[in-house]
């Protein structure tokens, strides 16, 4: 608190391990490595050219350990029941995607800045929501259960053949492209990283903009490099919202930096302020 540290946490793929992480990321972590070979790992070489460049890429970050935001509004276990509730009905109903779709990609930083968006998203939130964040294998299942746990809507890791629907937020899972059919029917995929990562912001944009257009709502959080700017460039052509993170929030002032250099944002919002600019684009009410 006296004197924030960029911290680059070295960590397990273990359960424990990634839970760990995701908790330290949420507290104001810059960055991780996974260990290459368990919790006790002889050959750490092997990430030697990660741990560098993330090391390097720590020490120009704005680390973000309290943040002055308020905090999420609490929720009762009957609200979450409720959330619950609405998505079996939809499943057994069999009832089409949700009119609106929200495409949230991040980085370096990102998980901080989901943990402070994601549980202030109403559970009645009349859209379906996936996450992109740059992240292995291994980790992305404890990000989304802590977020699931913070949060009154539901949220969980994607798995292929999953819907997209009102009320649920679904997190690419680590190591793998996630994309969106016309059914709004979920599809992972190992193909080739796209601008150096897997899952990429750009591969899931391209599968949803030419389906929702106009009524789909992109938003670019903190992170290295430009993943996501062509996306949301497409994104605004065709009519939908797009929204990025302020540089005054952000841990890495990258992805988001390049989506407003485009005059691809239409929105740039500090990291407290997005979930109520999600919630008012989609339409409170809307189904």
């Amino acid at each position: 608190a006296r004197r924030p540290t960029p911290v680059v946490m070295v960590s397990s793929h273990t359960r424990e391990g990634a839970e760990a992480t995701i908790r330290a990321l949420a507290l104001g972590a810059v960055d991780f490595v996974a260990k290459p070979s368990g919790p006790i790992s002889l050959n750490m070489h092997v990430t030697r050219d990660e741990l560098v460049a993330k090391v390097k890429a720590a020490a120009t970050a704005t680390p973000r350990v309290r943040s002055t935001a308020p905090a999420a509004p609490a929720f009762s276990a009957r609200e979450k029941m409720q959330a619950l509730s609405g998505l079996r009905r939809q499943m057994a109903a069999g009832e089409q995607p949700p009119r609106r779709l929200v495409v949230i990609g991040c980085s370096t930083g990102g998980p901080g800045a989901l943990h402070q968006i994601i549980p202030r998203l109403p559970a009645d939130l009349p859209a379906g929501v996936l996450v992109v964040q740059h992240m292995p294998p291994g980790f992305t299942r404890s990000l989304a259960q802590r977020l699931d746990e913070l949060s009154p809507i539901v949220v969980k890791e994607a798995e292929a053949g999953d819907r997209v629907r009102a009320g649920l937020v679904l997190v690419a899972p680590g190591g793998y492209h996630m994309t969106v059919d016309a059914d709004g029917r979920i599809a992972l995929d190992q193909g080739p990283p796209v601008h150096g990562v897997r899952p990429a912001v750009d591969v899931t944009f391209e599968s949803v903009v030419p389906v929702w257009k106009e009524r789909l709502v992109g938003v670019i959080l903190t992170g290295m490099g430009y993943d996501g700017a062509k996306g949301m460039a497409r994104l605004r052509k065709a009519g939908g919202w797009t929204i990025a993170e302020d540089a005054s929030t952000c841990v890495v002032y990258g992805m988001p930096r390049v989506v407003v250099e485009m005059g691809a944002a239409q929105e740039v919002l500090p990291v407290h302020r997005i979930a109520d600019a999600i919630t008012r684009a989609v339409g409170e009410g809307e189904s």
